[in-house]
């Protein structure tokens, strides 16, 4: 069996030159706890754009709540009204599309946004939902037993897990 080697800091890189394309001026990002709000956090910072970076969870409104209960990779906090914004929501890894019905829930609770969009690092396919990133740095094929996350180093360095679900 071979193994899948992402390199997660090249990725990124390919994250920072897509996001302007699918983004205007007054764009607002939001990561997806926790993976994703690294992204927008780093972007923010890499873009140079004003103010900070929301966080969103999807934890409240997951389909298998009763089963996962609330995790502790953090609450949603978004630092701008969200009523008429344009938002990229940020994620680094795009399954089966579960999380983000999630997120997109969690986000109307906040106001009623002119735009939402999608910027993931890694599309792995096996969609259950009609979702799709309007920019992928990444698309790669993953068998249905293998998980795939995003990890941070300490200095702020990305790079990927791949493991095998048992």
């Amino acid at each position: 069996m071979s193994t899948l080697v992402l390199d997660a800091e090249a990725l990124y890189r390919e994250l920072l030159r897509g996001v302007p394309l699918i983004s205007q001026p007054d764009t607002r990002l939001v990561g997806i706890t926790s993976g994703g709000a690294w992204l927008a956090e780093r972007l923010q910072r890499d873009l140079k754009l004003p103010g900070q970076a929301g966080t969103i969870s999807s934890a409240m409104h997951r389909d298998d709540f009763a089963q996962r209960g609330l995790s502790a990779g953090g609450q949603t906090v978004l630092p701008f009204d969200v009523n008429g914004a344009h938002i990229l929501v940020l994620d680094d890894v795009l399954y089966t599309g579960r999380t983000l019905r999630a997120v997109i829930n969690e986000l109307f609770d906040y106001g009623r946004p002119a735009s939402v969009k999608l910027a993931v690092l890694v599309d792995r396919g096996g969609r259950e939902l009609p979702v799709q990133a309007d920019f992928a740095a990444a698309r790669v094929s993953l068998g249905a037993n293998q998980s795939l996350a995003l990890a941070r180093s300490e200095a702020g360095v990305f790079s990927f897990d791949v493991k095998e679900k048992t």
